[in-house]
């Protein structure tokens, strides 16, 4: 039996604010690894998980790798 495309996907979220500020004050860029399903989230998945840098809960968006 074939297997056809898996629907459960490594991705990473990175932080939304670091990324803006990178050349500021910021040492750096939260990054999350997690997996998503791909057939019931087809897009790009966002949540809010807490960004040691910035000290705060910010939103991390899926990037490509």
């Amino acid at each position: 039996m074939a297997k056809g495309k898996e629907a459960r996907v490594g991705i990473i979220l990175e932080c939304t604010n670091c990324v803006r500020k990178s050349s500021s004050k910021s040492k750096g860029i939260s990054r999350y690894s997690t997996q998503k399903n791909r057939h019931n989230t087809p897009i790009r998945l966002e949540l809010r998980k807490f960004c040691p840098y910035c000290s705060k809960h910010m939103i991390h968006v899926e990037i490509k790798k």
